[in-house]
């Protein structure tokens, strides 16, 4: 009997898992379980918003020595994490200067000057990724600009998932899912645009070369001293989650939901046109040779840090709230980058509601519903471009990540949408992580050979839409409240 243990460390922006998933092949059963989960989050360093790499590191330890016995010998590990962040080493390797989060405040009107100095047209039809100000381009312009003396330092540039895979082999690689995150890669060549390299002034022996997932990098050696084989996976979460999404064809469109929704279609060509830069679409790295063509949508961030800043612990009960209080009272933009690492998020939700003359919510399941009705709707428009751009009709969603369990925003999803929606599974983005292992090691064929095992081994539900009369009003409301709150940014990249 031919039975595989891997491990998938799966590392997000609010929490951390380590997830051990096992492979009879014989018997074409895959199961997939917990066994270290943590906390992340931010650290205030000199400032600025910072990842706590050692406490990580540690708790990524903790759980893979868990995992360090004779009833399970592992066979491969794997890391994925979110983009856009990354870490610099010195010659020696050892770290320079903090890893500072997207969502810290250093690359505020970053962008816009940028985009100026450079051309938007010029910058997007080199990489073809969306315009967001947390970008790694954005990121390392404010770096180079106010701390020249790390920029001396430093020697090696790789993405957190990458900095944890040479901490447990002593390795480095440049994965490319997770580096086409940064909008630093040439959308042509898949490689790092020296264009870009020469306008930071930063070289480009930092980089090394992106590599495609499906390679071992190293190994780990276990406390036992078993030397187990560390897999570069789909390292970028929303990557090794639609690796595990049930994509039937070209008229299916998948949502990653978590603290971000990510919304997009798989492709084997980038879109980087004219209307795809209108819409502010990105073309990310995918599996295969595909392209992961989306938006990033601001997700349940909002409602996390709702719940984090009133402690609400019971979300369930939040959410069963929200679902009987009058939908569409008040609306907002979910992407304003005003709820991006507000001071609170309450207060930036009730101020966009009064100055577009709609009633503040008064409580916490009101909060919640207009976070969900926003999102919703915000759903509607992507899904929307995306269509148009793709010129076929996506009639067909499938969500998957932590948020598909949210049945009030799947619901909501297909009646706005008008579309069928199946949710789950739940943990796409570890079985994803898995389902590359399993590639790279030879067990499993291809990637529609992977989504069937996952359709067949985990549950999904499906919501089936509902008309209500009185929508059309509603679709115009929230388009005028999206125009007027994204007005800035369209003047700010033109």
């Amino acid at each position: 009997m031919t039975i595989r243990n891997l491990a998938a460390i799966d590392l997000g922006a609010s929490s951390g898992r380590v997830m051990l998933a096992r492979w009879d092949a014989d018997r074409q059963k895959l199961t997939l379980n917990e066994i270290h989960r943590f906390t992340n989050g931010f650290k205030q360093v000199a400032g600025h918003d910072c990842w706590d790499l050692d406490r990580l590191e540690r708790e990524i330890l903790t759980g893979l020595t868990l995992l360090d016995n004779d009833s399970c010998r592992l066979d491969g590990i794997g890391i994925d994490t979110w983009g856009v962040d990354y870490v610099l080493l010195d010659e020696q390797g050892e770290r320079v200067g903090e890893a500072v989060s997207y969502r810290d405040h250093r690359t505020d009107g970053v962008m816009t000057r940028v985009t100026a100095e450079l051309g938007y047209k010029t910058l997007y039809r080199h990489t073809g990724i969306q315009f967001l100000p947390f970008n790694t381009l954005y990121q390392l312009k404010a770096l180079s600009e106010r701390q020249a003396e790390t920029i001396a330092k430093a020697a090696h540039f790789v993405m957190i998932p990458d900095y944890f895979t040479y901490r447990l082999t002593g390795k480095l690689n440049r994965e490319y899912t997770n580096a086409s995150t940064t909008q630093l890669l040439n959308l042509e060549n898949g490689d790092w645009d020296q264009s870009l390299l020469d306008y930071l002034g930063i070289p480009r022996r930092w980089f090394g070369t992106p590599r495609l997932p499906g390679n071992t990098v190293g190994e780990w050696r276990c406390p036992s001293g078993q030397a187990v084989p560390v897999i570069a996976v789909a390292s970028h979460d929303t990557a090794s989650a639609v690796v595990a999404a049930p994509l039937r064809d070209r008229h299916s469109a998948y949502l990653s939901s978590g603290t971000w929704s990510l919304m997009g279609f798989e492709s084997d060509v980038p879109y980087n046109n004219e209307t795809a830069l209108v819409a502010n679409i990105t073309n990310e790295g995918g599996v295969s040779g595909t392209f992961r063509v989306l938006k990033n949508i601001m997700g349940l961030w909002l409602l996390q840090s709702v719940c984090r800043e009133l402690a609400i612990a019971d979300l369930p009960a939040l959410i069963a709230r929200a679902a009987d209080q009058p939908p569409f009272s008040s609306l907002i933009n979910p992407n304003d980058e005003r709820f991006l690492n507000p001071p609170s998020m309450v207060q930036a939700i009730r101020d966009a509601c009064r100055e577009t003359d709609q009633p503040a919510p008064k409580d916490n399941a009101a909060l919640a519903r207009v976070i969900l009705d926003s999102l919703a709707l915000c759903y509607r428009q992507v899904l929307q471009e995306l269509s148009s751009l793709r010129g076929a009709e996506l009639n067909h969603l499938y969500i998957v990540g932590g948020g598909c369990q949210n049945q009030l925003l799947n619901q909501l999803c297909a009646d706005i949408c008008q579309i069928p929606v199946t949710a789950g599974p739940v943990e796409a983005t570890a079985l994803g992580n898995v389902g590359c292992q399993l590639m790279t090691l030879g067990d499993v064929a291809d990637l529609a050979c992977w989504r069937r095992i996952v359709e067949r081994s985990f549950p999904t539900r499906r919501y089936l839409p509902r008309t209500f009369p009185e929508f059309s009003v509603v679709w115009q409301r929230f388009r005028v409240i999206c125009t007027s709150s994204k007005k800035t940014e369209n003047e700010r990249l033109r």
